[in-house]
């Protein structure tokens, strides 16, 4: 059994699973990465295994989605990962996921590439659909490398910041939210993240837990009146999100909308609190409740999310994002 080896070697081709096995102290199990892995900072140092074939750094959202949907249509993977770097790396573990194909290497790819290589390693591949399942997946990879103690040490500790969220934000009014996962088409996050909005203390009007996020219009989203909107495309920082949300990109989207009228439109560091389902995602539920419950579930941090709303500047000028302070 790996728990048994005093050091496996494993490659993690999911940005959350590195993340996880440096929680449970296992970070010096890992000799590659995804090429998508940047947390904890240093993981960078690592060999990056798999590339992507559409470069979203050069693209807007709608090329992406147009891209990934042509991909897709043709039968194409939308990952590659290296033979060469998985036979010098020689794991013994590859960590990677069936959840969904847009967001990481899938593990038929893997097996695919090892056989081709007559390479022999374990493919692990994580689905969690909730936040339940996210915590078995630690608990899943402690038991797998030899850390179940420190693993259950992670997921108690989580279990006890959970609560202390609901224990906050108990007994206050709860939002109508939209969290956005992607912006062009729009969808409505699905998997853990409506369950995140609940534990925070707000009411998802679009996504459904345990179920993939799903495609919407802005027109629905408007005829759902949010009083708060979340814009957290999936893979993109603070920084990407916030360019995206454009002052006329927002008024459209959000025309009419209780939320645009109150200043309640956010951009959040989706990549880091919400999309991947590691430890962080708690950290994603903290976030959340600041964002619904001002001044009563603490500040938020300036570095993991803004408020943004079109704001008139001189007249004749256009309008811009404008920051906004959270209650202390």
């Amino acid at each position: 059994m790996l728990g048994e080896m005093s050091c496996p070697r494993v490659i993690s081709l999911l940005p959350s699973a590195t993340e996880i096995i440096h929680a449970i102290g296992r970070g010096d199990t890992l000799v590659g990465r995804s090429h998508e892995c940047d947390f904890p900072p240093g993981v960078e140092r690592l060999p990056a295994v798999s590339t992507a074939r559409i470069d979203s750094d050069a693209l807007d959202p709608a090329q992406i989605d147009a891209a990934v949907a042509a991909a897709i249509a043709d039968g194409e993977q939308l990952y590659g990962v290296s033979a060469d770097a998985l036979a010098e790396l020689a794991p013994d573990v590859v960590v990677t996921q069936t959840l969904c194909r847009v967001c990481a290497v899938e593990g038929d790819g893997v097996r695919s590439t090892l056989a081709a290589r007559a390479l022999e390693a374990e493919v692990v591949e994580l689905e969690p659909e909730g936040v339940d399942g996210v915590l078995a997946s630690i608990v899943a990879l402690g038991d797998l490398l030899g850390a179940p103690g420190a693993a259950r040490v992670v997921v108690r500790s989580a279990h006890e910041r959970l609560a202390s969220v609901r224990e906050t934000v108990a007994g206050l009014p709860r939002p109508g939210v939209v969290v956005v996962e992607w912006t062009d088409p729009p969808y409505a996050a699905g998997h853990w993240v409506p369950e995140l909005v609940e534990i925070a203390g707000g009411r998802e009007l679009l996504g459904v837990a345990g179920t993939p996020s799903a495609r919407a219009t802005w027109e629905e989203i408007r005829h759902r009146a949010p009083e708060v909107v979340v814009i957290a495309p999936c893979g993109f920082d603070l920084d990407r999100t916030v360019a995206e949300a454009t002052p006329g990109r927002l008024a459209g989207w959000l025309a009419g909308t209780p939320a645009l009228r109150d200043g309640r439109v956010w951009a959040i560091d989706a990549n880091a609190y919400l999309s991947r389902p590691g430890p962080r995602i708690v950290d994603g539920a903290e976030l959340l409740a600041a964002i619904l419950h001002p001044g009563r579930a603490g500040p938020v941090p300036p570095t993991a999310a803004a408020a943004i709303q079109p704001t008139p500047l001189a007249a004749g000028r256009t309008s811009a994002l404008r920051p906004l302070q959270t209650p202390s």
